[in-house]
């Protein structure tokens, strides 16, 4: 049991890592892909659009969804890939607050 919960701490740490390292990868992403919103579930709901993540190999699409804004007047900043001299690396998307 001890073995399992210290694997399982390790697995968290290592994706926490991971989550907020920059990650550079060689290969550019592929375009976006055109998604269809579906309605949005109530009022003041914000599409957050889909992207195209890294799994470690290649490219996986991740979709869009709709999301309530934390705070009135939150404005959502997607994420995007950026290309630097070691590669691309992904800029995660975020809430800014006006």
């Amino acid at each position: 049991m001890k073995k399992l919960l210290m694997t399982a701490v390790a697995a968290a740490m290592l994706s926490t890592g991971m989550a907020y390292g920059q990650v550079f990868v060689r290969i550019g992403p592929p375009p976006r892909v055109v998604e269809r919103r579906p309605p949005p579930p109530g009022r003041h709901y914000v599409w957050i659009e889909g992207y195209q993540r890294w799994n470690g190999e290649h490219y996986v699409w991740v979709h869009g969804y709709w999301a309530r804004p934390p705070r009135p007047h939150a404005v959502w900043v997607p994420g995007h890939w950026t290309h630097r001299h070691r590669g691309w690396f992904w800029v995660e998307g975020h809430w800014r607050y006006r």
